[in-house]
């Protein structure tokens, strides 16, 4: 279960990683393909219905990800896709807010360090509604496990950048901070997706460009707020609002803006998840070589 030995773990890099056959194997799927960080769904993230975690597959994760090397504030879990917390009420809406408080439960169980969530959307109730749609979804669920736990919340949320489609929430850096701002600040930070933000208009397809990004990114949202990053490339170009993932470096982001994000001196000690097209996977234990030969590191041997 211990990671190879010529990894260096300082680069927290992974991918998403299946949980088929008990959530104690995404651990093992990790090590297997040399992660150094990864992320989760602990659910089938496109049904509303889930089953409780059975207690002894919670331990044995743990069990894993201790003997792993992996730290836990290396892993994410991944919020379901059918929930938006930032739509009008009603049945869809209080559907999606259960859905939240459940996943806060269940990361809470599983003892990770962070959970992400798609921001979602207004569904045409103009932005302004659909921001405080979202602070009160949070503040719900957060306030839900908190009286049934009678405990703070021990992990972070973390927001995920938005890509663009039609009324969606959190796209902009104005906006993740306005949704930051109305938010308790201990428990609440950002996830960067660097598809999402491309495809949404921000440029990183040069060494220069994406260091502008990351400077608008600091004045504006504050690199302190950015936990965890969705490495991404896209196949569409730059504002498409369209969000189909790209192997590392084959995609319209390219491999500069993506040595960029890996090296920036601000953002090279956080955990980086690559996001893949499912239906053109590939050995990823050789796309993650690839991806460290970009790291401008010495290796730990």
């Amino acid at each position: 279960m211990h990671q190879n030995s010529t990894i260096d773990l300082s680069f927290k890099i992974g991918f998403h990683v299946s949980i088929i056959g008990g959530i104690h194997n995404s651990v093992t799927n990790a090590v297997e393909i040399g992660c150094t960080a990864f992320q989760i769904f602990t659910r089938s993230p496109r049904q509303w219905h889930s089953r409780d975690l059975e207690e002894a597959d919670v331990e044995l994760f743990k069990i894993n990800l201790k003997k792993s090397g992996i730290s836990r504030d290396s892993v994410a879990v991944h919020m379901p896709h059918l929930p938006n917390l930032s739509g009008p009420d009603g049945e869809l809406y209080e559907k999606s807010v259960n859905s939240f408080a459940d996943e806060l439960i269940r990361t809470s169980q599983l003892g990770i360090e962070f959970l992400i969530i798609d921001l979602g959307s207004d569904r045409g109730h103009d932005n302004e509604n659909g921001i405080k749609q979202l602070i009160k979804s949070c503040q719900t669920g957060v306030d839900s496990f908190k009286s049934t736990y009678q405990k703070k919340l021990d992990f972070t949320i973390l927001l995920q950048n938005g890509w663009g489609s039609k009324n969606s929430v959190g796209v902009t850096l104005d906006e993740l901070r306005e949704i930051l701002d109305k938010l308790p600040t201990k428990e609440y930070g950002i996830c960067l997706d660097t598809c999402h933000a491309f495809i949404s208009g921000y440029d990183l397809r040069t060494g220069e460009k994406c260091n502008g990004f990351v400077d608008q990114l600091n004045n504006i949202v504050g690199l302190d707020a950015v936990k965890f990053i969705h490495l991404n490339d896209s196949k569409m170009d730059i504002g498409a609002r369209f969000d189909i993932h790209e192997h590392m470096g084959l995609g319209k982001i390219g491999v500069e803006g993506l040595k960029t994000i890996i090296n920036r001196k601000s953002l090279r000690d956080l955990p980086m998840v690559i996001q893949v097209p499912y239906m053109f996977i590939n050995d990823h234990s050789e796309e993650l070589k690839d991806v460290r030969k970009l790291r401008n590191y010495k290796r730990v041997h």
